[in-house]
């Protein structure tokens, strides 16, 4: 087969796949779980046959006409460069393992073939992001990507955390997805043509009006799918879908498709230096405020939810000054890694019975309990932690090193500013990332109380696909000399001074939690026994927003309300916005019943009593009919009289 040819399946067997599922769940229910693995686990070995003959080498690109426009031609594209190969290759293999994951983690779930067909057409929709050469063909894979978390992360929609939290991220990242397409539409427009290679070559020579406009357009969308300041807030929350799906959203679907958009139109962007200064200060105080607020979080997933906030936020930092070869790279190494910190969170989850740090903390054994998540885990968290030489060191650095360019040479796309903002803003992420990391490593597997629960062995599909994992998050940063050609030709070694800042950062956050921990959890600070609640089935478990054994709590201080509450943007949010449309609702509700709606009922109103009226006058009787019929005339004739004499006196 051509390598295009192997390129068109790579997105066309999961859908494939999501058909069949659905078609057979019900008639057929054994070929579920086989139609769920093997076109995802097709697709992902395909993509990397697409990787090995791309090679880093020029793209393979193929194309053919939808159909006539009559205006701006829509083409059926395929792009494949460095970066959509390498990108692809993540989302196949980690949806692969989240789909042998998930036939152990909802084996007894009734809506399993649902659930694995839309996990199917999920990755086929961001696999069309990936390969896709035109811009209205990739917007169709965004859009179905957002349809599919909507009911992904509503799969327990029994529960109200579930379906508030679907309908918040279907709501918010499409509130990002209307100025997206305007900006689409403004950039074709002006290019000529949705091909993403016409719109650069029209970038490059200069004819596209209004880039600024154009770019805070698009990146209005970026915020949204990517959870950036501040249309981040639908992360979080999401986290009430399955761990499963949490895994293949923060590792390599949805979130990682704005930070790919932005790497593939860079130039675009670099276009017009207010575009890369606002992004440089999103990047910032998305690091920044997501750091925070992981290290006062105590529901598992949500720490690692604003870890992904983080993590992205470096990402678009990177493409903030200029290096989409540092993006993709911290992009592929955090998809690894995150997704096994995702995975192992459902062993442990699964095994302690409660999301929560605080409970896992009084609970002794935990570890030994379940060794293959503790050890995977353990390396995950010193990969998002960038300690050397796990992969996260390699691409945080290949980050800090371009911050670093940017801010010292100043080239004239990207400003100074933006390169300290991005420097700055990601040494103090190193440290709060460090500080998170280890709270959420000692408050799991070091808790001191009783024996964790005892669950027996975890299932094999569950337990082996985080070792498939754990290998790049361990050794994926060990071939950063093997990889510029993939990047842009851009040298992706970390330098001396951002090497010893980073590390420098990241072991004082690990050692000042480390040292928080013991003092929080030393015999005068622990609560007295009755402070620790439990109820008949469920583990011990203690009030977070009072549980003096977090060293999160000391390490924040009076910030530590604030951060747990996500600084409150949400609120912010409903006061701005939620409760203004909810009164202006409440409004066109009471004029439409009240106004409009009494005009109606009067109109009726009214012909019934007219009705009546006249029903009552047919009485049946002769008499009474003549005696109305002359006093009519006779009031006729009076009034005739009247008038008469009234005219003649004018």
């Amino acid at each position: 087969m051509t390598t295009t040819t192997l390129a068109v399946l790579v997105p066309l067997l999961p859908f494939l796949g999501a058909a069949a599922g659905l078609l057979l769940g019900r008639t057929a229910p054994g070929f579920v779980r086989p139609l769920a693995v093997l076109p995802t686990l097709a697709a992902a070995g395909l993509a990397v046959a697409v990787a090995v003959r791309q090679g880093g080498g020029p793209a393979v690109e193929a194309s053919t006409e939808l159909t006539p426009t009559g205006s701006v031609p829509v083409d059926l594209a395929l792009y494949v460069d460095g970066f959509a190969a390498l990108v692809a290759v993540l989302v196949g293999v980690v949806a692969a393992c989240v789909q042998i994951y998930s036939t152990a983690y909802l084996r007894d779930d009734p809506r399993y073939p649902s659930y694995a067909a839309l996990v199917s057409l999920f990755t086929s929709a961001m696999l069309l992001v990936v390969y896709s050469g035109d811009l209205m063909v990739l917007l169709v894979g965004w859009e179905v990507m957002g349809i599919c978390s909507y009911f992904l992360v509503g799969h327990y929609w029994e529960t109200p955390e579930a379906r508030a939290a679907s309908l918040k991220a279907f709501l918010v990242t499409k509130l990002g997805d209307v100025p997206f397409l305007i900006g689409l539409f403004a950039l074709a427009s002006a290019a000529g043509t949705f091909r993403i290679t016409g719109v650069l070559g029209a970038v490059a020579a200069g004819t596209i009006e209004h880039p600024t406009l154009v770019a805070l357009l698009l990146l209005a969308g970026v915020a949204g799918k990517s959870a950036q300041f501040p249309l981040h807030t639908w992360l979080p929350d999401a986290m009430a879908g399955p761990t499963p799906v949490s895994a293949l959203i923060h590792a390599a679907t949805m979130v990682a498709a704005g930070v790919y958009l932005v790497a593939r139109l860079l130039p675009l962007f670099a276009a017009s230096a207010a575009a890369m200064t606002v992004l440089a200060a999103m990047a910032a105080v998305t690091m920044v405020g997501s750091g925070l607020a992981a290290l006062a979080q105590d529901d598992i997933k949500r720490v690692l939810a604003y870890s992904t906030i983080g993590q992205l936020g470096y990402m678009t930092g990177a493409l903030a000054v200029g290096d989409r070869g540092a993006a993709v790279f911290h992009l592929l190494s955090h998809g690894a890694f995150k997704a096994v910190l995702f995975l192992a969170a459902g062993v442990v989850i699964h095994a302690a019975g409660t999301n929560s740090l605080a409970a896992m903390s009084r609970m002794s054994g935990l570890a030994r309990r379940v060794p293959d998540a503790f050890w995977t885990m353990t390396v995950a968290l010193l990969a998002l932690a960038a300690i050397p030489p796990f992969a996260g060191f390699f691409s945080k650095e290949a980050v800090l090193v371009a911050a670093e360019h940017a801010a010292l040479d100043g080239s004239g796309a990207v400003p100074a500013a933006a390169g300290w903002t991005v420097l700055v803003a990601g040494l103090a992420t190193a440290l709060l990332t460090a500080a998170y990391a280890a709270r959420l490593w000692l408050r799991t597997f070091r808790g001191r109380g009783a024996e964790a629960p005892d669950h027996g062995r975890q299932p094999l599909a569950m337990t082996s696909v985080l070792w498939v994992l754990a290998v790049p998050s361990l050794a994926f940063g060990l071939a950063y000399g093997a990889l510029p050609e993939w990047f842009d030709g851009r040298a992706l070694t970390p330098t001396l001074t951002t090497a010893v800042l980073g590390t420098g950062a990241a072991l004082v956050g690990g050692l000042v939690t480390y040292a928080a921990w013991r003092h929080a959890t030393a015999p005068a600070a622990r609560p007295p026994a009755g402070a620790v609640t439990a109820h008949p089935g469920e583990a011990p478990a203690v009030s977070a927003a009072a549980d003096p054994t977090d060293p999160g709590r000391l390490l924040l201080g009076p910030l530590h309300r604030s951060a747990a509450e996500g600084f409150r943007v949400d609120a912010l949010y409903s006061a701005l916005f939620v409760r203004p449309v909810r009164a202006g609702a409440r409004l066109v509700s009471f004029l439409d019943r009240e106004v409009v709606d009494a005009y109606v009922r009067g109109s009726g109103t009214g012909a019934r009593l007219l009705g009546a009226a006249v029903r009552r006058a047919q009485t049946g009787n002769v008499q009474t009919y003549l005696g109305a019929l002359l006093a009519g005339s006779v009031a006729v004739a009076v009034l005739a009289v009247v008038l008469s004499h009234t005219n003649a006196g004018s």
